[in-house]
């Protein structure tokens, strides 16, 4: 009867609020999105309406402005290095912290995942000055150093590279994991690269690309530690073209929108085969 039950609560449809908020969440990131698109290529303003004048109410220029400034490609190329250190970095530091943590100081779970939360609470205006303070005149090298905003974009992805790192972990058995390949003669190298991130590709993915996401869109201490990064030459380029600034930040959301995609398509296509359990035949 209890399954019954369970099996018939399951089978009903969702409340009609759920469908309503839902619908409000939608319109509440949508809104925002369809009124830069208007704004980056939309004519202003429009002297006719009509099938006739479609085409003619829509422009490139701003878009092409953007892609044509001198500065666009060396702000790109360094915010992608920047997002390959930083993801390395964070991994790193993070992985092992996590497997620690799974394994031998569970009780220490706790303080790790308040000690991980900090940097969400400490704004990013706090540690542009006190990065200003510690390093300008006791490290200028540092300070110079292009790779100066790694650790500290390390320590803002924090909170959410470490929950889907260990949400991964959450949904396999790593110590049965672990001690089998232990017991079976591989080191911790061998088990790290050939047992544990194959199983933890997905959240290794999520990681990364929250990561990603972090150092793409962080402006104010990049800006304030003259580093010229992507939001920064976005920001700059709003100054004397609008268009062309909302523009790419439209086509930077786009393309991680994309990027996303295909994670997840190429994550489901290599996970389809591993559902099949292979035989074994016995002579």
């Amino acid at each position: 009867m209890n399954r019954l039950r369970a099996a018939s609560r399951a089978r009903r449809p969702p409340h009609p609020v759920s469908w309503i908020v839902l619908i409000l969440c939608a319109v509440f990131f949508a809104v925002p999105i369809i009124a830069l698109v208007r704004f980056s290529f939309q004519k202003v303003p429009v002297v006719k309406l009509g099938w006739s004048t479609l085409f003619d109410k829509w422009t490139w220029s701003g878009l092409l402005a953007g892609l044509r400034d001198p500065k666009f490609q060396p702000a790109l190329f360094y915010s992608l290095r920047l997002v390959l250190a930083s993801v390395l970095l964070t991994l790193v530091l993070l992985l092992p912290t996590a497997m620690l943590v799974h394994l031998r100081l569970p009780r220490a779970r706790g303080f790790v995942e308040i000690l991980t939360i900090l940097p969400y609470v400490v704004p990013p205006i706090t540690l542009a000055a006190g990065a200003l303070g510690a390093f300008r005149d006791n490290a200028p090298w540092l300070f110079r150093n292009d790779f100066f905003l790694v650790p500290f974009y390390a320590v803002m992805a924090m909170p959410f590279s470490f929950r889907a790192l260990d949400a991964g972990l959450r949904a396999i058995d790593l110590r049965m994991l672990v001690d089998a390949s232990r017991s079976l003669g591989a080191g911790w190298t061998a088990t790290l690269l050939r047992v544990l991130i194959p199983n933890l590709r997905v959240a290794l993915i999520s990681s990364s690309f929250l990561t990603a996401t972090v150092v793409l869109g962080e402006f104010t201490l990049a800006s304030l530690l003259f580093k010229p990064t992507l939001p920064v030459f976005l920001q700059d380029l709003d100054l004397h073209e609008a268009r062309g600034g909302s523009a790419l930040a439209l086509l930077t959301l786009i393309a991680s929108g994309v990027l996303l995609g295909v994670i997840s398509l190429l994550v489901r296509t290599r996970r389809a085969p591993s559902d099949v359990t292979p035989t074994t035949t016995t002579c």
